[in-house]
């Protein structure tokens, strides 16, 4: 499990808040890997667009029509809140997939700090645009009368996990995807099972890879929903 320790980057086992550490410095690389290729991609505009420009137009309007679809058109508001998380979760997933790399996205630390702002988000929108009336989330109007008590509790609780269940989806899922392969990567020595454990190494790393998108569009597709309750909570 040492690939998922946080170190100084210049040496020295104390870690203060402004130290700077493997997390910050892969976080640094996920955020300048989002702005070159932006910035190579609408560099030079053209109806024709290169691959760089393609690839641009292709995220943007992918996250653009999640968001309009799950959240509705008032929520296009947020879209470029919405659209950093799924480009950092994104390439930090993928940076993460270098060998000798740093995953940011595997500590709890990272993902519930972006689950947080969400959950805040979403109840600051809640009640400013609703007011009292956003707490009509929690009352299922649609059950019986008796029922209703109890199932406002059970909503009440679930609302306030979301940032736990949240960030932990995240979190756990990339840490597992790593582990794996460092497990199968130690059996690679082996002389009698080297062949296995690389084709597995294989077969997992292409998994991961896929996987690394998943979550980044987990993450986000749950945010737009989320949002969804806060601009409409009666629906």
């Amino acid at each position: 499990m040492d690939q998922f320790i946080v170190k100084p980057l210049f040496g020295g086992d104390a870690i203060h808040w402004y130290t700077p550490t493997n997390a910050t410095l892969w976080m640094a690389l996920a955020v300048a890997a989002i702005a070159a290729l932006f910035l190579l991609g609408t560099r030079g505009r053209a109806i024709v667009p290169n691959r760089a420009q393609s690839v641009t137009e292709l995220v943007y309007g992918f996250v653009h029509k999640m968001v309009e679809d799950v959240a509705g058109k008032d929520a296009l508001k947020f879209f470029p809140y919405i659209f950093t998380l799924f480009l950092f979760i994104l390439f930090s997933n993928y940076l993460a997939l270098i060998p000798t790399s740093f995953s940011p996205t595997s500590h709890i630390a990272v993902t519930a700090v972006m689950a947080l702002a969400v959950f805040a988000t979403v109840v600051v929108v809640g009640f400013v645009k609703n007011g009292a009336s956003f707490l009509s989330l929690f009352w299922v109007s649609s059950a019986p009368l008796g029922l209703r008590p109890i199932l406002a509790v059970i909503e009440l609780i679930s609302f306030f996990v979301r940032p736990l269940s949240h960030s932990v989806r995240l979190a756990g899922a990339i840490m597992a995807g790593h582990a794996v392969m460092k497990v199968f990567a130690a059996f690679a020595g082996a002389a009698l099972i080297a062949p296995i454990a690389i084709g597995g190494m294989v077969a997992i790393y292409a998994l991961e890879f896929l996987v690394a998108a998943i979550q980044a569009y987990v993450f986000t597709i749950l945010t737009c929903v989320y949002l969804k309750d806060a601009l409409h909570p009666h629906h």
